[in-house]
């Protein structure tokens, strides 16, 4: 695509879908002995330099992921507990732990990335390996219980992120299997619900879920500046094949606002928004020119969405389609958003959609037609009052 030098365009360059990301089992052990075991699923957000400006990426471990039996460790010697995850070219996840005898935790996450790794950093200015750490990661259960969290948890270190979701944990273990006994986040207690009561009524047929409830989302920098708005209802659209129907069945899952992680970064000519629910994240790439992005599970890398002048916020009131893959696309309602050029944290003057343009020129066009046919009505009538007189004559 051409950018022009009088219109700079906004594009998605990268939406995607990470539905059910894979989930990787890990154990620390000490001779036959499990000391440290995880089972989790984890998206790493990482923003990085490039020649130009900056760009970001998105990746989950992947299932060929394995523990470092050099690094881990069981916390002998006066060393702490270690848990440390190898994968790709050169990339590695760990966690440190700590326990005061009655309650064990994770003290530091660390994460390396190889920017070397041209697959997942491409044109990237820097090469070697990059450590980021943080010390804030929340995680905590009493001795002789496994932590569990299904919600996601996402935890930012340096100019990265690492999102955990269905994350199953212990350390200090008194056996080779996790506890039975568990200790649940407070981020699963506010949003699990009570199962339903079971009946021997047939179950309903699914019905629609409506429009979704529109969220506010927004990405701040280094500073503190709101960089990124985002103003939208969101409904998946995804379609897959039943084994126990033997066909593909078609599901609308609405995206709740209230229930959503954001994350994301701003550059000079790209942006991101991250939107993380449960075990689904959705990744929006903007760039203010067209290029290549490592892909990822269900995304699509040269969609042309969202488009406005710079400057200026898109929006579109109506409902839209934005076709990822055959297999899932994203229904969006009341949509506006702007990834540059924020002043104030307030959207722009905005460019509105086609669709809305559309929907307005219809009742122009009734009320033309209408007012054409009353016109033609006027002048018939005028017509015929005319000839009606002209069949009179003087006496």
């Amino acid at each position: 695509m051409k950018v022009l030098e009088s219109l700079a365009p906004l594009l998605i360059a990268c939406l995607g879908i990470l539905g059910c990301t894979q989930a990787v089992t890990l154990e620390v052990k000490e001779g036959n002995s499990t000391c440290i075991k995880a089972e989790l699923s984890a998206l790493l957000f990482i923003t990085y330099t490039t020649f130009n400006s900056t760009s970001n990426v998105s990746t989950s471990l992947p299932d060929s992921t394995s523990v470092d039996a050099a690094s881990s460790s069981c916390g002998a010697a006066g060393r702490p507990p270690w848990l440390v995850a190898v994968f790709g070219s050169g990339h590695a996840l760990g966690l440190s732990f700590a326990t005061n005898g009655s309650f064990y935790s994770v003290t530091n996450l660390t994460l390396q990335y190889n920017l070397s790794d041209t697959s997942l950093f491409p044109q990237s200015n820097g090469s070697g390996v990059v450590t980021v750490v943080s010390s804030s990661v929340g995680i905590w259960a009493p001795i002789n219980t496994t932590y569990r969290c299904a919600s996601p948890t996402t935890i930012r270190a340096g100019g990265a992120a690492v999102t955990f979701s269905a994350m199953r944990l212990e350390a200090y273990m008194p056996g080779n299997d996790l506890s039975p006994a568990e200790s649940v986040c407070t981020a699963d207690q506010t949003t699990t619900t009570a199962p339903p009561t079971t009946t021997t009524t047939a179950a309903p047929a699914p019905t629609p879920p409506g429009t979704p409830e529109t969220g506010v989302f927004s990405v701040t920098n280094s500073s503190g500046t709101v960089c990124l708005l985002a103003k939208m209802g969101l409904q998946l659209n995804v379609s897959y094949v039943s084994q126990s129907q033997n066909k593909t069945v078609q599901e609308l899952v609405n995206v709740n606002p209230n229930l959503t992680v954001t994350s994301g970064s701003c550059g000079g000519t790209t942006a991101s928004l991250v939107l993380t629910q449960q075990t689904t994240t959705l990744n929006f790439t903007f760039s203010m020119h067209c290029f290549p992005v490592s892909p990822f599970s269900a995304s699509n890398t040269s969609l042309d969405y969202l488009r406005s002048m710079l400057g200026r916020s898109y929006m579109c009131n109506t409902e839209q389609t934005l076709l990822v893959v055959p297999a899932f696309s994203l229904n969006t309602f009341r949509l506006q958003v702007q990834p540059f050029g924020l002043t104030a944290s307030q959207f722009a003057a905005a460019e509105e959609c086609q669709l809305d343009q559309d929907q307005m020129l219809i009742p122009i066009i009734v009320g033309a037609a209408l007012a054409g046919l009353v016109l033609i009505i006027l002048i018939a009538y005028l017509i015929g009052r005319k000839r009606s007189h002209a069949g009179y004559q003087t006496i």
